[in-house]
């Protein structure tokens, strides 16, 4: 630590800080820099300024470095910490998952962790791969081969691994506004009402409904996702026909996204999904012009989980529809709500198909 480094703080940085240390939800460590460049900004030295926050010398050091070297987000930032590159690449943690979700190979009643790191080694360029990171990658997608009720995907073939690359590459590109990343599908919901009236939750006691409940009949939910901007909408349909899909693909170009060159979306292989749908809607030439922006990409046959939009159906559901809505009109104002305080929030994806990530 031979150079010494000097800070001086504009009065709007002051301002900045202290009001950080005022209230608010910011990470411990973050907090704990802020109080290091105002004190040393005030003139206290490394040592003091070490034990009044708690903190070591070396850790004061870095934060007024990287202040001098940087700007006041740069000190505040979190510095990468270090480790090894992770050994499976996001493509090939999605083969990982894949192969423990497919039928073992013949012979053998199910996967272990041994046979998968042998058979990842065959399909891809690694050399050897250990148990540890075959448990590692499966822990964290919450898979256990050796479970006997668990989902499985019956085959991987050429066509399974060429659709499951085509949609990862979508979700690894850059974002472009003039070329957004759309994820489609579609969900049913049952309008359930009360037969009686439920009791409100008083001090000790939580709300109690009746066992009974009158079924109102069903809805569909047409969902899209933005691959790369925290954006979602949802639209309530009645029913989930040909036309009911193609208006849903014009209003993505008329509607969600008219300055675009070219919107992608990502969908399964549900009958409706089709070009076909649009000229079954529409006039030939109203569904030329809509097919002119779109792109279709499908997730292949039995992986509709490596479609973002689930996961964001997941949260509608948790967040919104885990209760008893018996109207209609309700359903779809309470929806709207949801939408509109998601996206204004810009509330991030939950989690996405085999993120690459650090060890």
């Amino acid at each position: 630590m031979n150079v010494r480094y000097r800070v001086e703080l504009s009065q709007a940085e002051r301002d900045q800080l202290t009001e950080m240390l005022r209230g608010g939800k910011h990470a411990a460590r973050k907090l704990k820099r802020a109080q290091i460049l105002l004190a040393a900004d005030a003139g206290a030295s490394d040592a003091a300024i070490a034990t009044s926050v708690a903190v070591g010398e070396s850790t004061v050091y870095r934060t007024k470095r990287r202040f001098v070297e940087g700007n006041l987000d740069f000190a505040l930032s979190e510095e990468p910490r270090p480790g090894a590159t992770r050994k499976l690449s996001g493509k090939e943690e999605a083969l990982l998952v894949a192969t423990a979700c497919s039928s073992p190979p013949e012979g053998r009643a199910r996967w272990t962790l041994e046979l998968l790191a042998g058979e990842i080694v065959k399909l891809t360029e690694h050399t050897e791969l250990s148990r540890e990171t075959v448990r590692r990658r499966l822990a964290e997608n919450a898979l256990k081969p050796w479970r006997q009720d668990m989902w499985c995907i019956p085959q991987i073939d050429g066509a399974y691994v060429a659709r499951m690359e085509d949609v990862l590459d979508l979700y690894a590109e850059t974002p472009d506004p003039k070329r957004p990343v759309v994820c489609f599908d579609e969900s049913p919901a049952q309008l359930i009402g009360e037969v009686r009236q439920p009791i409100p939750a008083a001090p000790g006691q939580p709300r109690r409904y009746d066992y009974e409940y009158r079924r109102n009949g069903t809805v569909n939910l047409f969902v899209c996702l933005d691959a790369h901007r925290p954006w979602r909408s949802v639209k309530v349909t009645d029913q989930r026909t040909a036309r009911d899909f193609a208006e849903c693909m014009r209003d993505l170009v008329d509607v969600h996204y008219p300055q675009a060159d070219l919107i992608r979306v990502v969908m399964d292989n549900l009958s409706t999904h089709f070009a076909g749908s649009l000229y079954e809607a529409f006039p030939a030439p109203e569904a030329r012009r809509v097919l002119r922006r779109l792109e279709f990409h499908y997730t292949p046959k039995h992986a509709s989980w490596l479609n973002m939009v689930e996961i964001e159906i997941g949260v509608l559901r948790g967040q919104c529809l885990d209760r008893r809505i018996g109207e209609r009109k309700k359903l779809v104002s309470q929806i709207a709500a949801w939408e509109r305080q998601r996206n204004e929030a810009r509330a991030p994806l939950a989690a996405s198909p085999a993120p690459a990530r650090r060890s």
